[in-house]
C-alpha cells in the first residue's frame, strides 16, 4: 500500500484518499458500459477517507480496481460499448471522468465472496450474485453469496481540506500544557517544524478551484 501511494504521488504529495463501491451498483442484466453511462455527471463510488467530498470529480493520479464484472457482447450504442475488453471500458471511463489525470486500472473477473461469516447487511434488492434489481421481488431472495466491488486510491484535491484542517487543529494546541508529550523525546522545535511541513503538504493538493478563505484569513493574522 505504501509503495502504491508513492507511485500515485508527485510534486511533494505523500497522501492518497480511498474510495469504494461495495457493492458496485450494477442492475441485473446490465453491462458495465450501461452502468458507467448512467454516471456521466458523477462517479459510482464513494469517498471513504475523512475528507469533505467535492461535487466536481478531480484528481492528480489514481489506481482503480474493479472485480466481478465482465463485458457483454452487444451492439455498441456508445463509445464505451465499443471497447473490446472490460479493462478498456474502465480505462476509457476514467479518462473521460478525470481528464488529464494519471489513471491506472485493474480488472478481476472473480467477485468478492460474501459467504459466512461475512455480515449480510445488503439491500433486499440484491441478487445472490450482488446485482441490483430495479424493483423489490415478490419472493424472498437467498443470501448474497458474492458482490462486484470497485475500489480506488486517489491523489486528489479533497485531501487539501483534510490536511489543512489537521494543521489548524494542531496549531491551536497549547503545547505548554502537554509536558508529558515532550518528555517522551519530542522537541518543541521539531514539533513546530513538523507542523509547517504538514501545512506545506496540504498546499501540494491545492488547485485553482479551491478558494480556502480560512487559510487566507490565517495568513493575514
Amino acid at each position: 500500500m505504501m509503495h502504491l501511494a508513492e507511485t500515485l504521488n508527485f510534486s511533494g504529495r505523500k497522501v492518497v484518499a480511498a474510495w469504494a463501491s461495495v457493492p458496485f451498483p450494477t442492475l441485473c442484466g446490465y453491462s458495465l458500459p450501461d452502468t458507467l453511462c448512467a454516471y456521466q455527471q458523477d462517479v459510482p463510488w464513494k469517498l471513504l477517507s475523512s475528507c469533505r467530498e467535492q461535487k466536481v470529480s478531480r484528481c492528480f493520479a489514481q489506481s482503480v480496481v474493479l472485480r466481478g464484472i465482465c463485458k457483454e457482447r452487444k451492439p455498441p450504442p456508445s463509445p464505451l460499448h465499443a471497447c473490446e475488453s472490460t479493462e478498456q471500458i474502465l480505462q476509457r471511463y476514467l479518462y473521460t471522468a478525470f481528464p488529464g489525470a494519471f489513471s491506472t486500472s485493474h480488472v478481476l473477473e472473480q467477485p468478492c465472496h460474501t459467504l459466512p461469516p461475512y455480515p449480510q447487511f445488503f439491500s433486499p434488492l440484491l441478487t445472490r450474485q450482488g446485482f441490483l434489481l430495479d424493483k423489490p421481488p415478490s419472493y424472498s431472495l437467498a443470501a448474497v453469496e458474492s458482490i462486484p466491488v470497485l475500489a480506488a486510491l486517489q491523489s486528489s484535491p479533497v485531501l487539501h481540506t483534510l490536511l489543512y484542517s489537521l494543521y489548524k487543529d494542531l496549531q491551536k494546541l497549547n503545547t505548554r500544557r502537554w509536558a508529558s508529550f515532550f518528555s517522551a523525546g519530542v522537541e518543541p522545535d521539531d514539533f513546530q517544524e513538523a507542523l509547517q511541513e504538514l501545512r506545506t503538504l496540504s498546499q501540494c493538493y491545492e488547485t485553482g478551484f479551491e478558494a480556502d478563505e480560512s487559510e487566507d484569513e490565517a495568513d493575514s493574522d
